[in-house]
């Protein structure tokens, strides 16, 4: 079968098409016919080398979202399974590929009214705006931040903050345009990349939610109320200072707060129910998948570059 795989770490052009035999499934987990690959902003990370420190290695296959069909399944896992179409989450990797495997605990069916390509769209992003708000401790009346907005998971958490009554909903991104295409999913105020602009956006905001995390992330510390919550649900521009603490510190008497978070600390239980409602919700038009661009598998290089160009509004898919 084709896989793209890391040939070398660096840019996008450091991806390849490598023929890989089809993957028998193990005890507990299932082979899928891939359809859909959903291309992540971890992907770019992993493939760059910037977490090669902890145990990635080049050949490694990127990509942890994927819609298929399965066709066989392992040792104690009911083949009831055969045939039915579902979402899969890999894990770090091994999504790129025209046949998956996942674990059994990591797929659900779909509902017939979803296309793959959405599903690969909201399945992950969807869980990490969902829960990234509830780690924030958002309630309706607050004001919401989207730090890089125009990703799968900010156009999520926007959608989320808006439904969710959320008195105000900011988002920084890269143009006018895609502060329109934002508003119209939800947004209230749309600000530049540094968090300016927006004459009639908030001072302040009760809740941040950061996608982007960087050099500048310390700057939006100060654009938190009094018990205001940052929550970093990714670092696409990379870590941080080491010293953003004491922005935080230094404002004491304000009780604010920053947290990291990652989907890998929910409870599967909780993650399977929240997915398999947003999906249902998709399939009755209730939620807006947005998807830049749909590419074949062995154009993976050109997703990336498009990624690094930071010119994708939504989230790119690959089909096999």
């Amino acid at each position: 079968m084709k896989a793209i795989a890391i040939r070398k770490f660096g840019g996008p052009e450091g991806l390849a098409v490598v023929d890989l035999p089809i993957p028998a499934p193990a005890a507990g987990q299932v082979l899928m016919a891939v359809e859909a690959v959903g291309v992540g902003g971890v992907d770019t990370v992993i493939r760059s080398g910037a977490l090669a420190a902890y145990g990635f290695k080049e050949g490694f296959i990127p990509g942890g979202e994927v819609v298929g069909t399965v066709t066989a399944v392992g040792d104690g896992v009911d083949a009831s399974w055969i045939g039915l179409r579902v979402w899969g989450f890999t894990g770090t990797g091994g999504g790129y590929v025209e046949q998956a495997v996942a674990p059994v605990e990591q797929i659900l069916p779909l509902p017939s009214t979803l296309s793959a390509v959405a599903a690969v769209t909201l399945g992950s992003s969807g869980a990490v705006a969902h829960f990234g708000l509830r780690h924030a401790h958002f309630t309706p009346g607050e004001t919401v931040l989207v730090r890089g907005a125009a990703g799968s998971i900010g156009i999520m958490a926007v959608q989320l903050a808006a439904r969710g009554g959320a008195a105000a909903v900011a988002v920084t991104t890269s143009s006018a345009e895609r502060g329109e295409r934002l508003r119209r999913l939800g947004a209230t105020h749309v600000l530049d990349r540094s968090g300016h602009g927006g004459k009639e956006a908030p001072a302040g905001y009760d809740v941040i939610i950061d996608v982007v995390a960087g050099e500048d992330m310390p700057s939006f510390v100060d654009r938190l109320n009094p018990n205001g919550r940052m929550v970093a649900v990714g670092a696409v521009a990379g870590q941080p200072p080491s010293d953003f603490g004491t922005k935080i510190m230094a404002a004491f008497q304000k009780s604010m707060s920053f947290a990291a978070f990652s989907a890998a600390t929910v409870a599967q239980a909780d993650l399977r129910a929240v997915r398999s409602e947003q999906f249902a919700a998709a399939g009755r038009g209730e939620i807006e998948t947005v998807v830049h661009e749909v590419l074949p598998l062995d154009k993976a290089v050109l997703a990336h570059q498009k990624m690094a160009a930071g010119e994708v509004f939504g989230r790119i898919v690959l089909t096999p």
